[in-house]
């Protein structure tokens, strides 16, 4: 009986991982907190502006589908409940960064990334393997990740400029989010990072965001 509970869980877990990953790629997302954006005026955009921002949005909402796959790897191979949990809130939040993304590149007349099933199977892959280093490490991951987002997403804010006031306020949005979602792991006990590795994630991460920029 033992063995057939532990199996049976096992096919639960896999039927909502598959489930996160249909929803993430070929769903609708829906935000559970409005958008920083709703209720700001939209600004007098020209062409090439509204192409820039829609790209730049692209680029971040394909940020948020790695997110998602880095979490769901993550929380697959930790032991630890307080890890699952802010992991666990983490993905929540970003979820809503997915719907707010993708609702300002469809408002910006973009579209998104061709190349979002491609990172997701690499992020998803990189948070397991990130798990099963221990929980200090998994938490160490973590916390860098948010950290380089976050100086990723105030790029985006400078390359932006000051016209387009919707987009800037969903950024700001999700840079408050990627504050405080550094901070949960560094009080959990996030280890640093070694050099060679953060040096790693940012290259993984300049290719990602400079095709998606693109495609």
């Amino acid at each position: 009986m033992k063995s057939v509970h532990t199996k049976s869980f096992d096919i639960d877990r896999c039927v909502a991982g598959f489930d996160r990953v249909v929803r993430v790629l070929f769903g609708e997302s829906v935000a559970h907190r409005p958008s920083p954006a709703d209720g700001v005026a939209e600004g007098e955009l020209d062409e090439g502006l509204r192409r820039h921002a829609a790209a730049l949005m692209r680029v971040n909402h394909c940020g948020e589908v790695c997110a998602q796959a880095l979490y769901q790897g993550q929380a697959l191979a930790s032991s630890s409940e307080p890890t699952k949990r802010a992991l666990g809130k983490a993905a929540d939040e970003e979820s809503d960064h997915l719907a707010w993304s993708a609702e300002r590149v469809r408002e910006l007349d973009g579209r998104l990334s061709l190349l979002n099933p491609l990172w997701y199977a690499g992020s998803l892959a990189l948070g397991y393997v990130a798990g099963r280093l221990g929980e200090d490490w998994n938490l160490g991951f973590l916390a860098e990740t948010e950290r380089q987002v976050e100086k990723h997403l105030e790029g985006h804010l400078e390359r932006l400029g000051d016209r387009d006031t919707k987009t800037r306020a969903v950024i700001e949005g999700m840079r408050r989010d990627e504050v405080e979602h550094r901070r949960t792991a560094e009080r959990l006990g996030a280890r640093e990072l070694p050099g060679a590795a953060r040096y790693a994630m940012r290259m993984a991460a300049r290719v990602m965001t400079t095709l998606s920029y693109r495609i």
